[in-house]
């Protein structure tokens, strides 16, 4: 999948609402000169998944936690106690090595012994069914020399099994809708089938099939390489994946968010095929994975094909990886200019933010959303009219550990950079000193109400879209936010708008149209080896 269709799907799943979808489909001198301040340092909690919540010290201060908390790879929510309603809607006569964990919004919730996780959303008022299985891995587990590797083995394990036969022609031969997706805490993969014949039975087979059984051959990586190097190419070439790129990069100093899922060409071009068996073998495995049925299917029968064909993988006795690197605060505001060919003009600040699981989120997504409506929203309403800039474009991270959220604006060639820059910041960290109307939070908060509940009528998508709130730890999350978002008040957005919108908390990427960009390719020098041999020939 391309740079820029990873970019949108990041906006699914937890961020539901206008602003995310909207604003980036579009619908907008002097420098800009902050206020005299004291320097002003904020920390972005990463508040771990059952960790008590961190409370700002002050209402616009810095936010600070109490005691740095190493980031590891989220747990899920332990259930609460089963009621005695609930426990009457409990399933019965589950198959061996199935356990009942809990349910929601009409999904239900199941775990193998092997530690996966299944959720069914059985709609029989549906014509076909959906299978999304989300692996917790992507490309924040990359080590060095390794970028690109999670996307590489989407690709890869298309390629099949020894015995599962061609998995591309027999998706096609069945008239499947689907693809599979690498972002920066997962990996997912989906098809949607008619409910006929042994469509189920083969999909819930292939799907357990390749979790342990892909090939991962050199062969294949030879030749879907010069695939994901054309996709790589190709985003170099956009304006829009090309600045959110650079931005995201200059932004992070170590997390490994700071590096786009794409990859590194160089490492793309040369990751040996052992690195990438090893990953492989590491994080597709029962307990790292969650399987998502939603659509027409009989419960009982996917339950047990389920039980049957992933239940039989034995449970992994390796322990993943703990991620513990934090982001430390920003010292000061950052630039980075882009100069590449290009037919317009692009304006991207980018806000340190707290994880989806943080307190503070639901308050930055009703932000988020007042700013980012198209055409009412504030980035539209202060660029647009005015001619200032042709649309807005606003992109939350809805991510696992501490994120960004995007402001941008997308110009003209003959635009004025310079005042649609000033305009652009002042609008976004204005909004700290900026009084917000009872209605203006009030309708954003209608938006999302109104975009879960056209997800939960269309089968197909929750899966799909659950995906970002499982690698954020539960797929509960997503009905949290939702609940969360609509107790949120004036003065929380108000709150966080003062907290993170600040010009020491920014990073601002421009991209500039350049007919002949001045790039310095640095040659690459002999090896050591070529050195050394090279020097003792010279002395003898």
């Amino acid at each position: 999948m391309n740079y820029k269709s990873r970019w949108l799907i990041c906006t699914l799943g937890l961020s539901l609402g206008g602003a995310a979808l909207a604003g980036v489909a579009g619908g907008s001198s002097t420098p800009i000169v902050d206020p005299v301040t004291a320097p002003v340092s904020i920390t972005v909690p990463a508040l771990p998944l059952n960790a008590a919540p961190v409370v700002p010290a002050t209402e616009a201060g810095p936010v600070t936690p109490e005691t740095p908390v190493p980031v590891q790879t989220p747990a899920p929510v332990t259930p609460a106690p089963v009621t005695p309603a609930q426990a009457a809607e409990q399933p019965t006569g589950l198959p061996a090595g199935v356990t009942y964990v809990t349910q929601a919004e009409g999904i239900r919730e199941y775990r193998l012994d092997n530690g996966l996780r299944v959720l069914l959303f059985p709609d029989p008022s549906a014509g076909t069914f959906t299978l999304n299985t989300t692996y917790l891995v992507g490309s924040v587990h990359e080590n060095y020399g390794e970028t690109g590797m999670a996307h590489l083995l989407e690709h890869l394990v298309f390629k099949g099994t020894e015995t599962g036969g061609n998995i591309m022609q027999e998706l096609g031969q069945r008239g499947a809708d689907f693809n599979g997706t690498t972002w920066l805490d997962r990996t997912n993969y989906f098809e949607t089938l008619n409910n006929t014949g042994d469509n189920l039975a083969w999909a819930i087979g292939m799907e357990a099939d390749r979790m342990v059984n892909s090939r991962i051959s050199g062969d294949d990586l030879k030749t879907e390489m010069t695939v994901v190097r054309n996709e790589f190419e190709a985003g170099e070439n956009d304006p829009v994946g090309l600045t959110l790129k650079e931005t995201q990069s200059a932004a992070y100093d170590w997390h490994n968010y700071g590096n786009s899922t794409i990859g590194n060409r160089s490492d793309v071009e040369n990751v040996p095929i052992d690195r990438l068996q090893a990953f492989y073998r590491t994080y597709y495995q029962p307990d790292n994975a969650v399987v998502t049925l939603a659509g027409n299917f009989d419960e009982a029968q996917a339950l047990a094909l389920i039980a049957e064909k992933f239940g039989a993988i034995p449970r992994p006795t390796r322990t993943l990886p703990a991620l513990y690197t934090r982001e430390p605060a920003q010292n000061g505001e950052r630039l980075v200019n882009v100069r590449r060919v290009g037919d317009q003009q692009l304006l991207l600040a980018a806000y340190h933010v707290p994880s989806v699981r943080h307190p503070d989120y639901p308050a930055l997504a009703v932000l988020a959303q007042i700013l980012g409506d198209v055409p009412g929203g504030l980035l539209h309403q202060a660029l647009v009219p005015s001619g200032q800039a042709r649309s807005t474009l606003v992109y939350p991270m809805t991510v696992s550990q501490p994120g960004l959220l995007m402001g941008g604006a997308i110009l003209d060639k003959s635009d004025d950079l310079e005042r649609a820059q000033a305009t652009l910041l002042g609008t976004l960290e204005g909004t700290g000193q900026r009084t917000f109307t009872e209605e203006e939070v009030a309708r954003a908060k209608q938006t999302y109400a109104a975009s879960y509940r056209q997800l939960l009528t269309q089968p197909k998508q929750v899966g799909v879209a659950l995906s970002e709130s499982i690698a954020s730890g539960d797929w509960r999350l997503s009905f949290k936010l939702r609940d969360d978002i609509e107790q949120v008040t004036v003065a929380d957005v108000q709150r966080v708008a003062a907290t993170y919108f600040k010009p020491s908390n920014r990073t601002l990427g421009r991209f500039i149209p350049t007919a002949t960009p001045d790039r310095v390719e640095v040659g690459v020098a002999p090896s050591p080896e070529e050195a050394s041999r090279t020097l003792w020939a010279a002395k003898g």
